[in-house]
């Protein structure tokens, strides 16, 4: 196992500082490494790595929302309003229609399944968007009209809509039924998961107040406390909606409105974080790749993807009409909601795994989804963003 961690941690390094050399994004040359060091390539990688998988995805995943919420004020997010609203869950709708209705076509699945695959790619991968949305704020670009902000808090939120949608179409075509109830869960799991989220982020500061402690031993306090949040939200099922992620979002954001420098310690530390756990997570959805099953299915699932897209920036462009935003403001803000990694990579394999027919096709598109869109996405937000957004002169350099 530590051989693996090792050969992840090397390759993807190497891979990330190659594809930074070239000019290229260093998420593609962390994807690459991967798909080379995979039991599908040179088979250097040996063993399950499932377990393993999962659990460096889940930490990673702790470290990008809790790098969002030191980043986001809800000061600024309750000026920008409805724009921010709307950006959770217009654009994914608009994409998981889009899918649901095009996979059918060009396809011929049926609806259902349909639905599974338009939930599994409509969420946003906040692994490539919160990132590159703190480096905004700190550069100052399109801070005068909240733009990171926008898509910071939307893209947070997008991925909790999504998988309870995948949840319901899951539990239809396994012969159970969709209750007004399965919809509700939504905005309670939201709405939980906020108030649990402020209270804790009210006892820690007070904790940290009370104990003098290191801003390491503080980062580590807070990630731990992470951990038990999620662990919460699996205890939670069956009895109520709860979203634990929703709920770290704002447990650090009610960290940075009540103290301001200790969020600042917070998130150089979770920076430092960050640069490891994105090796392991964009090398671990390389691995995951099985090229013998996307080969055939590529050129439909392009055409099916960019349908997707094309119809999800769409749902970004009336999300923000409500907004003083400019046109290439809003151009923007679509490319940065593109891309597409860390839900894909941990819920595409999940039809496969319950038996479903079209398991092996929806793996397939997913695993291409991640390929095409991650870079994507990744390369248009770098590449655009100094053009397309003013930058404010008075921001942290």
């Amino acid at each position: 196992m530590l051989t693996n961690v090792g050969l992840i941690m090397i390759a993807g390094l190497i891979g990330s500082k190659i594809f930074s050399k070239i000019k290229l994004a260093p998420i593609l040359g962390m994807l690459l490494a991967g798909i080379i060091i995979s039991p599908n390539l040179l088979g250097l990688v040996k063993g399950d790595i499932g377990a393993l998988s999962k659990d460096l995805r889940q930490i990673a995943l702790v470290v990008i929302l809790s790098r969002a919420g030191l980043s986001l004020s809800f000061d600024r997010l309750r000026e920008v309003g409805l724009p921010a609203i709307l950006m959770t869950f217009l654009p994914a709708s608009f994409e998981m229609v889009a899918i649901t209705f095009l996979a059918n076509k060009i396809f011929n699945l049926p609806y259902i399944d349909s639905a599974i695959l338009g939930a599994v790619l409509a969420a946003v991968s906040p692994a490539i968007v919160v990132p590159r949305m703190i480096r905004l704020i700190e550069e100052g670009y399109g801070e005068d009209k909240k733009i990171p902000e926008i898509i910071l808090a939307g893209s947070s939120i997008d991925d909790v809509y999504t998988i309870v949608f995948f949840t319901v179409f899951i539990n239809l075509k396994l012969g159970g039924q969709a209750s007004i109830g399965s919809f509700l869960n939504i905005p309670i799991s939201i709405i939980t998961g906020i108030l649990f989220g402020i209270i804790l982020g009210y006892i820690l500061d007070i904790i940290y107040a009370k104990i003098s402690l290191g801003k390491i031993y503080k980062a580590i306090a807070l990630m731990g406390l992470s951990f038990f949040i999620l662990e919460i939200e699996d205890l939670a099922k069956g009895y109520i909606a709860f979203s634990g992620l929703v709920a770290i979002i704002a447990m650090t954001m009610t960290i940075k409105k009540l103290d301001q420098d200790l969020a600042d310690e917070l998130l150089g530390v979770y920076g430092s974080l960050w640069e490891l756990f994105e090796i392991f997570l964009f090398v671990l959805v390389g691995i995951t790749v099985d090229l013998s099953i996307i080969g055939e299915e590529i050129l439909p699932a392009l055409l099916l993807i960019t349908g997707g897209l094309i119809f999800r920036m769409l749902g970004v462009y009336l999300a923000l009409l409500p907004s003083n935003l400019e046109k290439s403001e809003k151009i923007f803000s679509g490319f940065a909601y593109l891309p597409k990694a860390t839900v894909q990579a941990a819920i595409g394999p999940v039809a496969l795994g319950y038996g479903i027919a079209s398991g092996k096709l929806i793996l397939a598109i997913s695993v291409i989804a991640i390929l095409y869109t991650a870079p994507l996405g990744a390369i248009l937000t770098d590449k655009t963003y100094k053009k397309l957004l003013a930058q404010n002169k008075k921001a942290k350099l």
